[in-house]
């Protein structure tokens, strides 16, 4: 184990206010629409490129403030979230699981039901943790999202950090929002706004029920919804037409390995110019912690207050 540090709680703190960011919306060009058009034809929604091979092969490190670097086998690790992820896929908070397992750290953590998620308790008898992640090719920012739902990937960075209660306590909250939300719904994933502000025009949806279409059964379990099952249950709906593209990689992100969107209705991808998306609470929206960069096909929804696809050049 090396004794290595990367980030600070300083600047993880940074991240929370969002001081740290990497793009920024474009503003859209014409007013709300319905999204009711009748010449959009469901016949429209495609699907490029094919698909590689997504199982997690190389040898990882997760830096734990205060503590160390640890290096993990990704073969080692097994699911608590079977529920969420196929057999060789995990989350985050798998990996802390697994150095608990391995006498590394020292962690008690339990599942909350009222959050479908697991909770850190403690680790090394101090509470109050969380992350920073990021994909290769990315940059630290803020994340709200669960640990346990979080897929690992090849190349990743991923660090441990130590976060405020309070804080914490503000994202426990969006998590039992949206599990009651769920429930007012009967177990129906139900969107209350959906936004689709693209370079042409803006969309917006309200209570927009989405189904899983198993666009990632590789790494999830077919019946996991997804934020970019918003954009195909609105395309079969027939609200809108779209377009998918398997990338392998994206300028210096040389492991990506999923589905983008690059295409709604008129507005498509070109050049540094296409859309992202956001998923969450009103709390934390946009670089508070909403606007991260797990590519759309594996992040996981539970029942978030809104989700929105917006255009950025960067």
């Amino acid at each position: 184990m090396k004794k290595k540090i990367l980030i600070s709680t300083l600047f993880f703190l940074m991240l929370l206010s969002g001081v740290v960011s990497g793009c920024s919306p474009a503003s859209p060009q014409t007013g709300v629409e319905k999204g009711d058009d009748p010449n959009v034809d469901i016949q429209e929604n495609r699907v490029f490129g094919e698909m590689g091979d997504t199982r997690i092969a190389e040898p990882g490190e997760a830096v734990i403030e205060e503590l160390g670097t640890f290096s993990f086998s990704p073969k080692e690790i097994k699911t608590l979230r079977p529920d969420i992820f196929q057999q060789g896929h995990f989350s985050l908070f798998d990996v802390l699981v697994h150095l608990h397992k391995n006498h590394d750290i020292g962690m008690e953590y339990h599942f909350d039901e009222t959050m479908n998620t697991y909770v850190i308790n403690s680790m090394h008898e101090r509470n109050g943790w969380w992350y920073s992640a990021y994909y290769d090719g990315g940059w630290p920012e803020a994340s709200v999202f669960r640990m346990d739902h979080y897929p690992y990937k090849d190349g990743m960075f991923l660090s441990f950090v130590h976060a405020p209660q309070h804080y914490l306590d503000s994202i426990y909250q969006t998590y039992r929002d949206e599990i009651k939300r769920r429930q007012k719904n009967n177990n129906k994933l139900i969107v209350p706004e959906v936004i689709i502000r693209g370079r042409i025009t803006t969309l917006r949806f309200e209570n927009v029920e989405v189904k899983p279409y198993g666009l990632r059964n590789d790494v999830l379990q077919p019946d996991i919804i997804t934020a970019i099952d918003v954009i195909l249950s609105l395309g079969e709906t027939g609200k809108i037409s779209h377009d998918l593209q398997w990338y392998e990689s994206i300028g210096t992100a040389e492991i990506v390995k999923s589905y983008w969107v690059n295409r709604i209705n008129e507005d498509k991808s070109a050049g540094r110019c296409g859309f992202v998306y956001e998923a969450g609470d009103e709390t934390f929206r946009f670089f508070k912690g909403n606007h991260n960069h797990i590519p759309s096909d594996v992040r996981v929804i539970n029942s978030p207050k809104y989700v929105e696809y917006f255009w950025i050049c960067i």
